[in-house]
């Protein structure tokens, strides 16, 4: 049983990573529960001691030597004593060497048990350590379900030491695509919490952080921070805003993520299955800022009030419906990634 175990334990690093001194805690808890189990009145006078070069586990019983013996679980009498210890005399505390072979078949199962627990709190804990890692980040995963019903897909991501299952809910996937088993997509790690059943990987392909791992994959003035992503704002699976800036004089942040002839741009919006991008100048000017948002439209002139937060703009009578956008996208994008409030005024009114 001893070299069965710390094989095993020696596996489960190798291929799982988890670490020895984990398992050999386990290991020991559960031959503490086993001969517990067997053995009433046994509390706190039980311990384990692995030997990781002989591979085996040794387990002891503290007893107190005494002349007359009231308490078994606890107590031994010295001629007893005197068979493990030579030495022993009354007032003394020897170590008697338990053999785990004489374990009962309930109380090895008990052992079995709590290693298997063990192990498998081990491997969350594991999983959840290494997604933690991941979080905010973009992952290529695998789809190997569908749910007609319901929508959502199961995916599957690598992690370092081996592939973990995670569900994609419908409500995270981008509106209008088709998901297929075999399809390799990017998703993004929003968050990992843990639960009763383990670590909860909660992935997305609509968050905005979605589009932004993107094009830091794929402009490399992004990557080396030449030009860098000052806001984003989106509604997944018709348009995306993203403002970028740079303090390099010689390069165009716009030109940049767009790419020579558009194929860096081309790249993410094909990921993302035809979602339109509009890719702004940041300003430091609140006005041109907020002019530059609301591209495509031409703006005329903006009145900010940086302290509330609020803006108004005056576009050309034609601009207007361009400015505002079709049920008010337009608008609402580029108050969320400016962060102000926008109202849209057209120069005929006069205000």
């Amino acid at each position: 049983m001893n070299a069965e175990f710390f094989a095993a334990i020696e596996q489960l690093e190798k291929e799982k990573g988890i670490p020895r001194d984990y398992m050999l805690e386990k290991v020991g808890q559960a031959l503490l529960a086993a001969y517990k189990r067997d053995n009433a009145g046994m509390v706190d006078n039980v311990f384990v001691e692995p030997d990781v070069e002989k591979k085996e586990f040794r387990m002891y019983v503290k007893k107190n030597v005494v002349e007359a013996v009231e308490n078994p679980a606890e107590e031994i009498a010295l001629d007893d004593a005197k068979k493990v210890s030579k030495k022993a005399s009354i007032g003394d505390v020897v170590n008697i060497d338990v053999s785990t072979r004489d374990f009962g078949r309930i109380a090895a199962q008990t052992a079995k048990q709590v290693i298997i627990q063990g192990i498998r709190e081990a491997e969350r804990g594991v999983v959840f350590r290494e997604f933690t890692s991941k979080e905010h980040e973009l992952l290529t995963a695998l789809v190997t379900r569908t749910d007609p019903r319901g929508g959502g897909a199961s995916i599957e991501i690598m992690g370092n030491s081996e592939k973990t299952e995670v569900y994609l809910s419908a409500k995270e996937q981008i509106p209008g695509e088709v998901l297929k088993e075999g399809d390799r997509i990017k998703i993004y790690v929003v968050e990992v919490k843990r639960s009763e059943r383990g670590p909860q990987i909660i992935i997305s392909r609509t968050h905005p952080g979605l589009v932004r791992r993107l094009f830091e994959m794929e402009v490399p003035e992004i990557s080396d921070g030449t030009v860098e992503i000052m806001s984003t704002a989106r509604e997944a699976g018709s348009r995306t805003k993203i403002a970028v800036s740079t303090n390099d004089e010689n390069v165009d942040p716009i030109g940049a993520c767009v790419g020579p002839r558009g194929n860096r741009v081309a790249t993410i919006v094909e990921e993302i299955r035809g979602e339109k991008i509009d890719i702004v100048k940041y300003s430091e000017n609140v006005g041109e800022y907020i002019a530059a948002a609301l591209a495509p439209a031409n703006v005329i002139s903006v009145d900010a009030n940086e302290e509330e937060r609020t803006c108004r703009v005056i576009v050309e009578d034609d601009q207007l419906s361009l400015a505002i956008g079709k049920d008010g996208q337009n608008a609402r994008l580029a108050a969320k990634l400016t962060g102000y409030k926008i109202d849209i005024k057209p120069a005929s009114s006069g205000m």
